[in-house]
């Protein structure tokens, strides 16, 4: 519990150090001409959606618009690279400026297969992309959210430990009605009376990374805003624990129907093995669909949010009183989305749990 506490602290430090550090640079404009064509490019929702839904290596706060340029404000992360000419480097992301700054041959790509991603600049003036494990947006927001749920749950527990036989109150009672449901309607109907208890951590662990996950989200200020779920690596590396466990849980009767599936006809196991394959198959796209349909579910949301808000910067730029009447409508559908994303928020954290106890039952059923 203490190294926890230390933990909170330092992150909490971190956060706050970086705060009173956010910058604001200006972007570097070449000449006159530039200048105009950037006036006329005008606003681009695309860019502005998968900007914000997008990783970075700052957490972006606001920009501020003057007659001299833009000057965006976030907090700056760490960014930690390793190259194989020059060794490891560390340092602030306030050095690379958003962009428009060269710092230790480091710089962020702002076009090309790499763009956003810090490369290095080689001798000869092309650029290579180094081993990258950067304390990007979306880490940060996710070690906050681990450190958010480990207090919630460590406090919950030790209440637990120092009042055995008492009713749960504070935040007792917020969790336990929770774990309650992902026990009694979740793991004990999929897994089974016998076995559903080794399964329990797993199943309440990853029920409650995604929904906090999902509702910081939707928190449009630091430490929320980040786009964890809506974030293919990290929805993959959750569904290869559950392929993980999965595969390692089966037993013989399972992997006998992997071959032999009881009831199908033998002519479509021999002598072309149809039937293993598409078991064999299906063994794979399992954790696929639970990969794809948290990352496209929670992306989408976003996107949506983001694309109501766009229109009313598209239509002010046609005319800036169509833009001013298009703006209660515009803000009247986001304020329905979002609180429909509240809802899916909770439904997907669900989905994924749910799928991922059948999954484990049907790895561990007993052959009758």
């Amino acid at each position: 519990m203490l190294i926890f506490r230390r933990l909170t602290i330092l992150i909490i430090c971190f956060l706050g150090i970086t705060g009173y550090t956010a910058f604001s640079q200006e972007a570097s404009v070449k000449d006159t001409a530039s200048t105009a064509s950037a006036g006329k490019k005008g606003f681009n929702a695309g860019e502005f959606i998968f900007e914000h839904i997008g990783d970075a290596y700052y957490w972006h706060i606001l920009t501020l618009k003057t007659s001299h340029g833009d000057h965006p404000i976030a907090i700056p992360l760490l960014v930690i690279v390793y190259s194989k000419t020059t060794g490891l480097h560390v340092f602030c992301s306030s050095k690379l400026e958003h962009g428009n700054a060269v710092y230790d041959n480091f710089k962020i790509a702002m076009e090309g297969p790499d763009k956003g991603k810090v490369v290095e600049i080689q001798p000869d003036g092309t650029t290579v992309k180094p081993l990258d494990i950067s304390i990007t947006k979306n880490v940060a927001a996710l070690l906050v959210s681990v450190a958010l749920m480990l207090w919630i749950f460590l406090t919950a527990a030790k209440a637990y430990k120092k009042n055995p036989n008492q009713a749960p109150k504070g935040i007792q009672s917020v969790v336990e009605p929770f774990i309650m449901f992902i026990r009694d309607d979740i793991a004990r109907p999929s897994i089974g009376e016998k076995r559903y208890e080794r399964y329990m951590p797993y199943l309440c662990t990853i029920f409650f990374f995604i929904w906090f996950n999902n509702m910081m989200g939707l928190i449009p200020i630091v430490p929320g805003g980040a786009n964890v779920t809506g974030n293919i690596a990290v929805t993959m590396v959750m569904a290869l624990f559950t392929f993980a466990i999965t595969t390692f849980s089966g037993n013989k009767h399972y992997w006998r129907e992997m071959v032999d599936a009881p009831g199908v006809p033998w002519w479509l196991k021999f002598p072309l093995p149809i039937m293993p394959l598409v078991e064999i198959s299906g063994m794979f796209t399992k954790p696929f669909i639970l990969m794809i349909r948290l990352f496209a579910n929670i992306t989408a949301g976003h996107i949506v949010v983001l694309g109501f808000f766009s229109l009313i910067f598209i239509f002010g730029q046609m005319n800036v009183a169509l833009g001013y009447a298009v703006s209660p409508l515009s803000v009247a559908f986001v304020i329905f989305i979002y609180f429909l994303e509240l809802l899916v928020a909770l439904i997907q954290a669900y989905v994924f749990t749910l799928l991922s106890a059948l999954y484990f039952g049907l790895a561990t059923t007993e052959h009758h």
